[in-house]
């Protein structure tokens, strides 16, 4: 059997990651590379129904072994890594018995993973932490799921004295860019329930998560030359600092936690001609969220009346809501995870997602869906690193929420 850190170490060296505004799942050919890796192994270690959509969607099932019925659940991870840093050529280094000190990711660009920057480091002295070299993302979001999910399902193909029911393998492209479960076939799937895993620190079981929507501005300015630019020009550029000045100052992401949401300025370009923008828009509460997407559209509406119909064009669209609505109703998932870690010696973090993930799409396709952890830490980035014990432990919290289902 191959290990967890084994399997991790594989996948992250192949380049998965998508790409925003392309119209096609996958959002890039890469992401395939990864999918028939893990087919090949599904098949090679006696997984039944494994598929290959063509969408890249990869399902597999374990199947059961007992006769009474009990739940089919699921296990879904995503392939791909997010488009914020490249992917390409990842190089993971296995730091062993981690002193509680600085890492040195890159000594020639001085890059440095710290504990002054990053204090849950100290939370993992002793333990063994891959992190990247500081030149990519490492990918453990979600690789580490990935890996998972694989690690248990060859342990229970393995190990058929087990008792446990069917058990559901999924694995998704475009998870990253929003479109994880575009094309994911929810009852072909097979399962009555599953869990996403997707998460970060150890112990984390998350069943909320953020409405999200996405807004574009379009600024159509108006451009003179400025000698002779009174009472003509419309500088595009200085109406966007202008429409975000408009925006509450204390409800950027740099000042938020918890259950707090936010409006998130995530991209911007352009001239005094012709300016573009791109915003996230995020609350817990629906109501909020609904008053956050209005509040936007009335600063746009008051801009126009000020500078003239026409000027900013935005459009607002809804990306995923909460599940806390769909999981509520079948809140033994959220039970038997806790169980779980506790039987473990883990001990259970409910806390909300300030995020999103496919479990909360899929909660609302019919598949309630909440998260679990996968050990990793500081996502999307050089200074991200996972935890091999962590890695370790989520495998034996899969296998043990298997077991307690088995029970039933």
């Amino acid at each position: 059997m191959k290990t967890v850190l084994e399997r991790f170490l594989s996948y992250v060296k192949i380049d998965t990651q998508s790409k925003d505004d392309q119209e096609m799942v996958p959002s890039t050919s890469k992401q395939r590379n990864l999918a028939e890796v893990l087919v090949k192994e599904l098949k090679e270690m006696g997984a039944s129904n494994v598929r290959l959509s063509d969408n890249c969607y990869v399902y597999a099932t374990i199947p059961a072994t007992i006769d009474k019925k009990v739940p089919s659940i699921g296990f879904i991870s995503h392939m791909d890594t997010a488009p914020a840093m490249t992917g390409t050529d990842v190089k993971p280094r296995v730091v062993s018995n981690y002193d509680g000190g600085d890492i040195v990711l890159n000594e020639a660009l001085g890059i440095v993973l710290s504990p002054n920057q990053f204090p849950k480091l100290k939370d993992r002295v002793g333990e063994d932490l891959v992190v990247t070299d500081g030149t990519t993302l490492l990918g453990s979001d979600d690789k580490a799921g990935v890996a998972e999910i694989m690690t248990m399902a060859e342990y229970l193909l393995t190990h058929k004295e087990i008792p446990h029911g069917e058990i559901q393998i999924g694995f998704t492209p475009d998870e990253e860019v929003g479109r994880g479960v575009d094309f994911f076939d929810v009852k072909g799937f097979g399962a009555e329930f599953a869990y996403t895993v997707d998460g970060s620190t150890l112990g984390e079981i998350e069943y909320e998560n953020f409405n999200a929507g996405n807004v574009k501005v379009k600024i159509n300015g108006r451009s003179i030359h400025p000698g002779s630019a009174k009472g003509k020009m419309i500088n595009a550029i200085l109406l966007g600092m202008e429409l975000q000045s408009m925006l509450p100052v204390e409800q950027n992401p740099a000042y938020t936690e918890g259950y707090e949401g936010f409006y998130h300025l995530d991209h911007i370009e352009g001239n005094v001609e012709a300016a573009s923008m791109v915003y996230i828009i995020r609350d817990h509460d629906r109501v909020k969220f609904e008053e956050k997407k209005q509040f936007f559209k009335s600063v746009c509406d008051f801009l126009n009346q000020k500078y003239g119909e026409g000027t900013i064009e935005c459009e607002i669209k809804d990306n995923y809501y909460n599940m806390k609505e769909m999981v509520e109703p079948h809140m033994h998932l959220i039970d038997n995870a806790i169980k779980a870690m506790e039987e473990l010696g883990i001990t259970p973090m409910i806390s909300p997602i300030r995020g999103g993930t496919d479990g909360a799409r899929l909660s609302y396709m019919g598949l309630p869906c909440p998260n679990l952890c996968t050990g990793g830490e500081n996502y999307h980035g050089k200074y991200e690193y996972v935890s091999v014990q962590s890695m370790e432990k989520t495998v034996e919290i899969i296998l043990k929420i298997i077991e307690l289902y088995g029970r039933a």
